[in-house]
């Protein structure tokens, strides 16, 4: 397994830009697409030094079943919905809020915490007795 590391990268907001708008068509992130273009500079360079590609960045294998075409709509629905008028919005906001409250009051559920050490145990149970 290759090591990872994670490296911050100043860019000016025109590449940034460039850079999600391919990682978009490539249905890709934007990592990827950094990666790509970096080591298809080494390679020019010196194609000694570059790693194979195949090897260098890895995400995780999208589902074999419609997961462009998912995506895709995905995307389809969130720009319709940022369409829509602001009253619209408020309004559909304002139902999925009810139907929340509605769900919630089924009864109530039963949540298990765990915790690392007593520290974070006494840290959270005071926070919750002090409501910070």
């Amino acid at each position: 397994m290759t090591l990872k590391r994670r490296v911050t990268v100043t860019l000016p907001p025109h590449l940034i830009l460039a850079a999600d708008r391919r990682a978009e068509e490539l249905d890709r992130s934007r990592s990827w697409v950094v990666a790509e273009a970096l080591r298809a500079h080494l390679r020019q360079d010196d194609p000694a030094t570059a790693s194979p590609p195949a090897r260098a960045v890895t995400e995780a294998p999208l589902a074999a079943y419609a997961a462009a075409e998912l995506a895709k709509a995905r995307r389809e629905r969130l720009r319709a919905e940022a369409a829509l008028p602001t009253e619209e919005r408020l309004r559909r906001a304002e139902e999925l809020g009810h139907l929340a409250r509605q769900a919630q009051a089924r009864g109530p559920r039963r949540v298990i915490i765990i915790f690392d050490s007593y520290e974070d145990f006494y840290e959270w149970r005071k926070s919750r007795l002090i409501g910070a």
